[in-house]
């Protein structure tokens, strides 16, 4: 397959369309998260449907003191990997294509899901996401776009925008890849020296602790749910000889308590771990929310819910998260 560079609109729309359009917004310096992304809006349309990359630095989304002078600019590599992963087109556009006459006054805003979290910790980092995204969806005009779930909170302010705002286009998140060593997958793991790298790791060591403290609360759950709570219950327990252990996770499954606090505690147990370390983890924040509006989930919580983190290592910040979910065998019963 030979892919396509486009530098303008004019030669992307000037492009006869085959069936359906998918689109993979990128800033470029794309590694194996990206062609996960590409491979999967491949799948997505199938043979006869045609894939978009968009290669675009957005300046609207860098605050003051953010990278965005040393954001790799990677172009040549970044079309070998689209081309490899199965991309159509490359739509790499410059800043005066995307915002003509300089930044635009009129922007999209995320309103109060845009204020919390990374939005609270960049400020107008939500605006410029998605006055970007709602731009590159007119120009591309996708029947779908995909985006990566390792950058949760902007997959969920972008579905909110298309649905409150009738784009009429399916977004489609796909998980997260990651190293052998667990890392998230990142433009900017390249910032990263082996000291930092060792203290980076600790991101998703904390996510996988709360994910199997979180695990083990659901399992118990289960356990406790396979007797009814009937008069035959002690009997049947006593039968087991499981009377105890099974009347105690009984009261956990009817109770939950602190379910979402055990999985922050064991995630911030490793993190604080990591502050002794050279270099040290600086946390920016550990949150465990609903993903439809990312506010903090209470104990009694029953659902989809994202364990999101954030940290600087050395000069370069990270985020990660794991999606979980809370109660559903509970509700099931």
């Amino acid at each position: 397959m030979n892919t396509a560079l486009l530098r303008s609109a004019d030669e992307l729309h000037a492009c006869v369309r085959h069936g359906r359009r998918a689109v993979v917004m990128t800033m470029g310096a794309l590694h194996e998260g990206h062609a996960t992304l590409i491979r999967a809006a491949r799948e997505t349309v199938g043979p006869d449907g045609e894939v978009v990359v968009t290669v675009f630095v957005n300046p609207l989304q860098f605050g003051a003191g953010e990278d965005l002078d040393r954001y790799p600019r990677t172009l040549d590599a970044d079309l070998k990997i689209a081309e490899q992963a199965g991309a159509d087109m490359v739509f790499a556009p410059s800043a005066d294509e995307v915002y003509p006459g300089g930044e635009p006054q009129v922007r999209v805003t995320a309103g109060p899901m845009g204020t919390v979290l990374e939005g609270a910790s960049r400020p107008g980092h939500f605006d410029g996401v998605l006055t970007v995204v709602a731009k590159l969806l007119h120009l591309t005009r996708p029947d779908v776009a995909l985006f990566g779930q390792k950058d949760a909170q902007q997959l969920a302010v972008i579905r909110r925008m298309v649905r409150d705002l009738n784009f009429g286009i399916d977004i489609v998140g796909v998980p997260t890849v990651r190293e052998a060593d667990g890392l998230a997958l990142s433009s900017r793991n390249r910032y990263l020296s082996v000291d930092d790298r060792r203290t980076a790791l600790t991101l998703s060591r904390a996510l996988f602790a709360g994910r199997d403290r979180h695990a083990a609360q659901e399992a118990l759950r289960a356990r406790a749910l396979e007797v009814p709570s009937t008069r035959a219950r002690a009997e049947a327990l006593s039968a087991i000889g499981e009377s105890r252990a099974a009347a105690d996770a009984h009261a956990v499954a009817k109770a939950v308590p602190n379910a979402a606090a055990a999985v922050r505690a064991a995630a911030r147990q490793v993190l604080d771990e990591a502050v002794h370390f050279d270099p040290p983890l600086e946390l920016d924040y550990l949150a465990l929310v609903d993903p439809s509006d990312f506010t903090e989930i209470d104990d009694d919580f029953t659902g989809e819910a994202v364990l999101a983190v954030a940290a600087r290592v050395g000069t370069t910040r990270l985020i990660d998260n794991l999606p979980l979910t809370f109660g559903t065998l509970g509700a099931a019963s």
